[in-house]
């Protein structure tokens, strides 16, 4: 079977991370989450350098960290991989036009169209508010942890079901924060799914405010088509 890539974009809340994790398990896929790349650059950053310390202060008052950036760190990750025949699943990339414009050419190279999917989760901004209000993840691999009232499974759990780490919750989560991000999603990621059907790509639009089992079985009868 060839390789694959998979690309889910999706409001703030929407659970494109959630999705693409259970992808992932199912189909083998290795997930690249772009914020967690983020996160690690800024980890890893030389003390004192401006130019980081400033996407960071951005980047936590919810604006979008520099495209150009985000766009190089993702494709290094990507061409690495693809390079080893792994199929991936992409959540939240790419998320603004200069990003689809620079990176699509070289996911084609590396995965041709055919083995490329778009799916776009919908959900609205007083739902996106809602979700992420004290969103939990895990400390060591940002798995995101299911709300109780979506999956009964994670109520008063206090380290990750998949690797054992805390449970924490982030900083950008809070409720004014979240709706600065949707306004920036609305207005910078959506064009992006013109930028697609312009190149001819279908945009699989699916529900993102049903449970979460459901929204990953309207996924997977796509997926297997």
């Amino acid at each position: 079977m060839a390789k694959q890539l998979v690309i889910f974009i999706a409001p703030p809340g929407a659970g494109k991370g959630t999705q693409a994790d259970m992808l992932a398990e199912k189909s083998g896929f290795i997930h690249i989450e772009t914020s967690k790349i983020i996160e690690e650059k800024f980890r890893d950053a030389e003390p004192g350098d401006p130019a980081m310390e400033e996407e960071k202060r951005r980047w936590l008052e919810g604006e979008l960290v520099d495209a150009h950036k985000v766009a190089r760190w993702l494709l290094d990750r990507v061409g690495k991989l693809a390079g080893e025949g792994k199929s991936l699943v992409l959540s939240a990339s790419p998320r603004a036009l200069f990003e689809v414009e620079v990176e699509l050419p070289e996911f084609e190279e590396l995965y041709g169209r055919d083995n490329i999917k778009i799916f776009y989760l919908t959900l609205s901004e007083e739902e996106s508010v809602r979700r992420n209000s004290e969103r939990r993840i895990c400390e060591k691999n940002r798995h995101p942890i299911p709300r109780p009232e979506y999956d009964p499974r994670f109520k008063d759990i206090i380290t990750c079901p998949w690797d054992g780490s805390p449970i924490i919750t982030r900083a950008l989560d809070k409720p004014e924060v979240i709706r600065e991000r949707y306004k920036i999603y609305k207005a910078e990621t959506e064009p992006v799914f013109n930028y697609f059907r312009e190149k001819g790509y279908k945009i699989i639009e699916i529900n993102g405010e049903q449970p979460i089992d459901k929204v990953f079985e309207d996924i997977m009868k796509i997926f297997l088509g």
